[in-house]
């Protein structure tokens, strides 16, 4: 079953078009990788799949229901039923300072969602001992590191049960010993068939934990397969540059 149905998206800020004709569909209990240069428009796909950029063109679908047509979004009610679907992670937390640990996932069930704050309380607990971080609630983000920052936006993220879940470069602020902690959380969602979306830099990892690589350049899709096809054995020579010279910085 389709979770993700994108058809010929587009999106440009002033003159410059950031995404041209992009079609992306992602299945139920599936991961995808995208990759690519920066500035080929990976984060700005995500941000219009997640409904936090305005789309020009095109069509998104979550779940067989179509919130975004040819320039024109549903109301506020669809809308507001399909950002509950969706869960996102940005690259640099985007935690509130002020809010401790648990206040920071339990905000947007009991405000948004209205669970009680029981409930979401005992939840967001199952949540931090899942990212191994049940002695962290009563923190503040500016007290932990890199790494137990992206693992709590991680669960605030989980917290209202998305059906969907992107990822914008998690581990692109951390130092590599903090990368691990955050790559084994998303490995254990992958084993758990979370549907995710992981814009990432990490070659190794998104060969590991995808089911399928798209590799994005110049705001288009050059090219999508197997994870272990794209990255061991890309048909296409711009997708045979980029993973060639990732490989070699690495």
């Amino acid at each position: 079953m389709s979770v993700l149905q994108i058809t010929n998206l587009s999106k440009s800020f002033r003159e410059k078009q950031v995404l041209r004709d992009i079609s992306l569909k992602v299945d139920s209990g599936e991961v995808i990788a995208v990759i690519g240069p920066s500035g080929s428009g990976k984060t700005t796909l995500l941000r219009c799949a997640a409904m936090l950029e305005t789309a020009d063109g095109g069509s998104i679908e979550l779940n067989d229901i179509e919130f975004f047509q040819n320039g024109v979004y549903g109301g506020k009610s669809l809308l507001k039923q399909a950002r509950r679907q969706c869960g996102m992670v940005f690259q640099n937390f985007n935690l509130f300072p002020h809010m401790s640990v648990l206040d920071n996932i339990i905000d947007a069930p009991v405000h948004v969602a209205g669970i009680s704050r029981d409930v979401a309380v005992a939840e967001a607990m199952n949540l931090l001992r899942k990212m191994d971080l049940a002695d962290c609630a009563e923190f503040y983000p500016c007290e932990l590191s890199g790494g137990q920052q992206q693992r709590v936006a991680i669960a605030r993220a989980l917290a209202l049960h998305p059906e969907i879940l992107f990822f914008d470069e998690p581990t692109s602020a951390l130092d590599p010993e903090l990368t691990k902690g955050v790559l084994r959380v998303i490995r254990q969602l992958a084993e758990e068939k979370m549907t995710m979306v992981i814009v990432t830099h990490e070659m190794d990892f998104a060969e590991m934990v995808a089911d399928r690589i798209v590799f994005m350049a110049d705001g288009i899709v050059v090219e999508e397969g197997p994870a272990d096809k794209l990255i061991n054995n890309p048909s296409n020579e711009r997708t045979r540059a980029f993973i060639s010279g990732m490989k070699a910085e690495f």
